[in-house]
C-alpha cells in the first residue's frame, strides 16, 4: 500500500513560491520543521514528483552515533548531478578539483588543490552551473538533524553565498530530537535569521486530515470512530496514523505505537523479516550491495532477492536514491530493538567481515561503526584511525576528532596498537583546528605525559602553544622552560621551536628584556639548524618588542617573517603574522590596510581548514571590526564551536549589535561576565558594549555600575591607568549626561550625577598624559575617545559655553574613518548647536546624521536624531512634523509633556524653548479644547485621541 500525499497546501505553496523566486534569480532556502514522521520526506517527494520545470536533488544525512561521514549529502549531491549534468559537474571539476574528493573515480588531487574553500566554492559554483533560469536546482538535504560539522559549515557557507542563483536549498530536520545542547540548534536558528532563509514548519494531521489520509489510504470512507482513535493515539503523525490504519486487519488496533511497529513487521513473510533485521542494524538506509553481501553471511540460507522483492512490495523497505530505506527510521529502530544482544553482535559482525574483504561496499567509517557495535575492537580501531584520516584529507577537523577520540578510548583494550602518543598529538591538533581548545590542551597534555624522554620536549612546546591559544600565557611560558631544560643547549629544530614558543610568551607576559634576549637565541638557532619555520615565528615575536619603538622596522620584520612562513608552509605562523599586522595597521588608523591584510587572512584560513583556529577566528573577527569602523553594521556569522569562551570574533559582534540596537544584546554582554576572569577582552568588549547598551535603553544606573566592574576588574589585569578606561569612562559619562539631562528636565536635583562623573573625566585626562614608550604614541581612536569623552563630560555639567567646540573636536577627532562614532557625535553637536542656538547649523549636523545612521542601520542613534529634531522643531529632508487636525505639533507635544506632569520650565528645558513660550501653548490648548484646567486638557484630549493614552 503507497503512501497518499493530501492536505499540506500550505506548506507546498510556500515551497512552490521559493522555487518560483529562484527560477527567476531570487535565490533562497527553507527550513522545514516538524516532528519525527509528521511528513517531511513525504512533502519532499510530493514536491519532487511534481515539479517538472526545476532540477530536483534529494539528499539525506545519516546518523551514525559518534562516527561520521564528513560531508555526505553533498557528496550525494554531486554523484547524482554527475548523473543528470555532466558537463556542468565536469567543468566545475576543472575549475575546483577539491570537489573531486566528494566524486567516486574522481582523480586524487594534491594537498595544494584540496583545500576546504575551494570544495565549498566548488559547491556552490555546481550548484550555480546547474541551476538555470526558469529551470532553478532544488537542492533537499533531508534529515539535517545528523548532519555531520563539514556539513552544516558547507550549509552555513551555501546560504551566505545566495545572491541572484537559479538555486533553492530545502533543509529538513526533525524538531523533537533538538535538545538544549544538539549541534543543530544553534545551525539552525543561525540560519533562520538569514534574510533569505523561510522556515515552515510541517504541524501534525487534524483530525479533518486524518479522515483524508484515512480515505486516501484504504481507498474508502474510514469510520469516525476508528478515525478519532487513530487521531488520538497517532498524535497526528503521518507515519504512526499511516501503521495503525494498515495494521487495523481486524476490529481491535495494537494497544500502543510500539506494539504498532512491532505488529508491521510480523505480518510479514520470515525471510523479510530476517532480511529486515539485517539492515535495521545499518540504520535507516543502506546500499544495495552492502546488504545484500552482509545478508548472505548472516544467512546463509536466505533467498535475498525474493526477500528483498517481498520487502519492497510489503512497503517495509523502499528505494530512494540507489539505496534501500526504511520507510522511516523509527521502524528501523524498533526492528533493531527488539533484537537480542547475541543477534544485533552477530548482525555487526557479518557488515565488519564484508566490509573488510571488500572495501569498495563502504568507507572506513562504516567499518567502524560495525566493529564497535560487533564488539571488533581491533578493527574498530584500526577502521577509526584511517576514518580520521579521512577526514583530515576532506579539511573536517570535527569528524577528524570524534574519530580519533573513538580510537583513543579502544587503545588499552587492542594489544599492539600502535604509538598512543601519535595519536594523542594528532587530536589534540584536531581538536585545535575545531576550535576545541580545552579539549586540545587535555590531550596534549596527555600526551606530555606519557612521552619518553626524546619526544617530551617537542610535545610540552606543542602544548605550550594550544595553552597560549587559550591565553594560559604563564602555563605555556612553564612548558616550554621544562621543554628547553630537558632538551639542553645543543642547536637544533626543536630547540629553536621551544625558544621562539618561549619568547612569545615572554612578550605576552610584558616580559620584554627578557624576550628580546630570548628571541635573539630563537633567531641564532633556527638559523643554524635551518629552521625557517621557527625563524619566522621569533620574527614575529621581534616584531612586536620592536614595535612601540619604530613601527617601520617592525613593519619591515614582520613582512621578512611573512616571506619565511610561506616559503616553508607554516601556515599557523603565517596567520599569527598577518593577524599583527592588521592589529598593528588598525592601531594607526589604516583602515584600508588593516581591511586588505585581515581579508588576505581569512582567505587563507579558509583555504587551508584553519577558520576555526585561534588565529583564523581573530583574523576574522579583525575583518568585522573594520568593517564595523567603517559602517557596516551588518550581522557577521560567527562559526559554530564548541567552547564558547568569548573569542575575539565572538566580542567584536557585540560592537555592531550594540549600533543596530538588538534587543538581547545586553543580556549577550551579561552572559559573559562570568568569564571575565578567562580573558581580559571579554571584560572590556562585553563589558564596555553591555553598558553602552544599557544607557541606550535608559537604564543609566546599571549602566554606570557596570563600567565600575570592568574597570576594577581590569585594573587588577592591567595597569591602574589603561588606555582602554578612556573608552569606558566615556561611556559611563554618557549614561551619567542622559540621566542628569533627564533629572533636570523633570525638575530634579543632578549635583549627584555630575559629582559622580568627575571620576570618570579624572580618569580620562589622567591616562592621557600618562607616560608613553620613546617613539610611541597614542592612535587616532585613542584620540578620538578623548574628544569625545571632555565632550560627554561638558554635556553632563549642562553644556556650559565652549560644549559646542568640544564635540566639534569629537567629530573631527573621528574622522579618521569610524562612521558611526562620527554620526553619533554629529548627534550630540546638533544638540548642543541648539542650545547655544544655532538653529540652523543644527538642523544641518542633525541631517547629516540622521541619512548617516539610516545608511547604517543605526537603529537608536537615528531614532534619537529624530526625537532631537522633533523636540527641537529642527526641519529634516524627508521628515514631516505630526500634528492633529485641532493642535499644532507643538501644542501636542506641549500636552504630551504637561500630562507626564511637568512644568512649563521643565517642559521649556525638554523642547529647547522658554519657560513663558510653553505658557502660550499650554493657554491656546486650554482654548482650542474649551476647558479651563491643565488635568482637564490632558482628560480632554486623551478622550479624543489627540494624544497617546499611556
Amino acid at each position: 500500500m503507497s503512501t497518499p500525499f493530501v492536505a499540506r497546501s500550505e506548506q507546498v505553496q510556500s515551497l512552490r513560491d521559493a522555487l518560483h523566486l529562484a527560477g527567476s534569480g531570487v535565490p533562497g532556502a527553507v527550513l522545514l520543521a516538524g516532528d519525527a514522521g509528521v511528513g517531511k520526506s513525504a512533502l519532499l517527494r510530493h514536491l519532487a514528483s511534481t515539479t517538472s520545470d526545476a532540477t530536483v536533488v534529494v539528499t539525506h544525512c545519516v546518523e551514525l552515533g559518534e562516527i561520521g561521514l564528513p560531508y555526505l549529502p553533498f557528496a550525494e549531491a554531486v554523484s547524482r548531478l554527475r548523473e543528470v549534468d555532466p558537463e556542468a559537474v565536469a567543468a566545475t571539476l576543472e575549475a575546483r578539483p577539491a570537489l573531486g574528493r566528494l566524486v567516486r573515480g574522481a582523480a586524487g588531487q594534491g594537498a595544494d588543490d584540496g583545500d576546504q574553500l575551494q570544495l565549498f566554492e566548488g559547491l556552490a559554483e555546481l550548484f550555480a552551473a546547474v541551476g538555470r533560469p526558469g529551470r532553478p536546482l532544488l537542492v533537499a538535504v533531508e534529515d539535517a538533524h545528523w548532519a555531520d560539522a563539514s556539513s552544516r559549515d558547507v550549509l552555513r557557507f551555501l546560504v551566505t553565498r545566495l545572491t541572484s542563483e537559479n538555486v533553492l536549498l530545502v533543509i529538513s530536520y526533525r524538531t523533537d530530537d533538538l535538545h538544549r545542547r544538539h549541534p543543530w540548534r544553534p545551525v539552525a536558528a543561525e540560519l533562520a535569521r538569514h534574510p533569505r532563509v523561510t522556515r515552515v514548519e510541517l504541524p501534525p494531521f487534524t483530525a479533518d486530515e486524518v479522515a483524508q489520509f484515512a480515505t486516501a489510504l484504504t481507498g474508502h470512507a474510514v469510520a469516525e470512530q476508528t478515525v478519532r482513535s487513530v487521531t488520538e493515539r497517532s498524535g497526528g503523525n503521518a507515519y504512526f496514523a499511516q501503521e495503525l490504519l494498515e495494521s487495523a486487519g481486524s476490529d481491535e488496533l495494537p494497544g500502543s505505537l510500539a506494539d504498532v511497529l512491532r505488529a508491521r513487521i510480523e505480518q510479514v513473510d520470515p525471510q523479510v523479516q530476517q532480511l529486515a533485521r539485517v539492515a535495521a542494524v545499518a540504520g535507516r538506509r543502506v546500499a544495495e550491495p552492502l546488504l545484500r553481501a552482509a545478508a548472505h553471511v548472516a544467512a546463509p540460507g536466505l533467498d535475498v532477492d525474493t526477500a528483498l522483492r517481498e520487502a519492497v512490495s510489503s512497503h517495509v523497505l523502499g528505494v530512494e536514491d540507489g539505496h534501500l530505506a526504511f520507510r522511516h527510521a523509527l521502524l528501523a529502530e524498533a526492528i533493531a530493538a527488539d533484537l537480542l544482544p547475541g543477534e544485533r553482535s552477530s548482525l555487526h559482525r557479518a557488515y565488519v567481515r564484508v566490509l573488510r574483504d571488500d572495501p569498495a561496499l563502504g568507507g572506513p567509517a562504516e567499518l567502524a561503526t560495525h566493529a564497535l557495535a560487533a564488539p571488533d575492537l581491533p578493527t574498530a580501531l584500526e577502521a577509526s584511525l584511517a576514518a580520521a584520516a579521512q577526514a583530515r584529507e576532506l579539511l573536517a577537523p570535527q569528524e577528524e576528532l570524534r574519530h580519533l577520540e573513538v580510537a583513543l578510548r579502544l587503545w588499552d583494550a587492542v594489544p599492539d596498537a600502535g604509538s598512543r602518543v601519535a595519536t594523542l598529538s594528532a587530536a589534540a591538533n584536531a581538536a585545535a583546528n575545531a576550535a576545541r581548545r580545552d579539549r586540545a590542551i587535555q590531550l596534549a597534555r596527555s600526551a606530555v605525559e606519557i612521552a619518553d624522554d626524546d619526544e617530551r620536549p617537542r610535545l610540552r612546546t606543542r602544548l605550550a602553544r594550544h595553552l597560549q591559544a587559550m591565553e594560559r600565557t604563564k602555563q605555556a611560558l612553564q612548558e616550554t622552560a621544562l621543554a628547553l631544560e630537558e632538551l639542553g643547549p645543543a642547536p637544533c629544530p626543536d630547540r629553536a621551536w621551544a625558544l621562539a614558543t618561549h619568547a612569545r610568551s615572554l612578550v605576552w607576559l610584558d616580559r620584554d628584556v627578557e624576550a628580546f634576549d630570548v628571541v635573539q637565541e630563537a633567531l641564532n638557532v633556527a638559523r643554524n639548524v635551518g629552521a625557517l619555520d621557527a625563524e619566522s615565528d621569533a620574527l614575529t615575536s621581534l616584531a612586536l618588542l620592536v614595535a612601540s619603538d619604530d613601527a617601520d622596522r617592525a613593519d619591515e620584520i614582520l613582512a621578512q617573517a611573512l616571506t619565511a612562513a610561506r616559503e616553508v608552509g607554516d601556515t599557523t605562523t603565517e596567520l599569527r603574522i598577518l593577524q599583527n599586522m592588521a592589529s598593528s595597521r588598525y592601531d594607526v588608523g589604516d583602515l584600508d590596510a588593516a581591511a586588505e591584510l585581515a581579508a588576505t587572512g581569512v582567505e587563507r584560513a579558509r583555504r587551508t581548514g584553519l577558520t576555526n583556529t585561534m588565529h583564523g577566528l581573530d583574523l576574522s573577527g579583525y575583518a568585522a571590526l573594520v568593517a564595523y569602523v567603517r559602517g557596516d553594521l551588518s550581522p557577521v556569522e560567527v562559526p559554530e564551536r564548541a567552547d564558547d569562551d568569548g573569542g575575539f570574533l565572538d566580542l567584536v559582534v557585540l560592537y555592531a549589535a550594540t549600533a543596530r540596537g538588538d534587543s538581547d544584546v545586553v543580556e549577550r554582554c551579561l552572559r559573559l561576565e562570568p568569564f571575565w576572569s578567562r580573558d581580559t577582552a571579554i571584560a572590556h568588549v562585553a563589558g564596555g558594549c553591555g553598558a553602552d547598551a544599557l544607557a541606550w535603553a535608559g537604564r543609566y544606573d546599571e549602566s554606570v555600575a557596570l563600567v565600575d566592574r570592568v574597570i576594577a576588574h581590569l585594573e587588577k589585569a592591567w595597569l591602574p591607568l589603561f588606555f582602554a578606561g578612556i573608552w569606558l569612562s566615556s561611556i559611563a559619562l554618557a549614561a551619567l549626561a542622559d540621566a542628569a539631562q533627564d533629572d533636570r528636565v523633570r525638575g530634579r536635583d543632578a549635583s549627584a550625577r555630575v559629582a559622580d562623573g568627575e571620576r570618570f573625566a579624572a580618569r580620562i585626562e589622567q591616562t592621557a598624559q600618562r607616560p608613553l614608550p620613546p617613539g610611541r604614541q597614542v592612535g587616532p581612536e585613542g584620540l578620538a575617545w578623548i574628544a569625545r569623552g571632555r565632550a560627554e563630560h561638558a554635556r553632563l555639567l549642562g553644556s556650559p559655553p565652549g560644549t559646542v567646540e568640544l564635540w566639534r573636536a569629537a567629530v573631527e577627532a573621528f574622522g579618521y574613518g569610524y562612521r558611526y562614532e562620527v554620526a553619533r557625535s554629529r548627534w550630540r553637536l546638533a544638540e548642543a548647536l541648539l542650545l547655544a542656538g544655532d538653529r540652523d547649523e543644527a538642523a544641518a549636523e542633525a541631517a547629516l546624521a540622521l541619512a548617516e545612521a539610516e545608511d547604517m542601520g543605526a537603529a537608536p542613534l537615528a531614532t534619537a536624531i529624530r526625537e532631537l529634531a522633533r523636540r527641537g522643531r529642527l526641519a529634516l529632508p524627508g521628515e514631516r512634523a505630526g500634528g492633529t487636525d485641532v493642535l499644532t505639533s507643538r501644542e501636542a507635544e506641549v500636552l504630551e509633556l504637561v500630562a507626564q506632569g511637568l512644568s512649563n520650565n521643565q517642559i521649556g528645558r525638554r523642547l529647547f524653548i522658554s519657560g513663558k513660550t510653553v505658557s502660550v501653548h499650554v493657554s491656546n490648548v486650554l482654548a482650542k479644547l474649551e476647558v479651563s484646567g491643565r488635568a482637564e486638557a490632558v482628560d480632554v484630549a486623551h478622550r479624543r485621541g489627540l494624544i497617546g493614552a499611556g
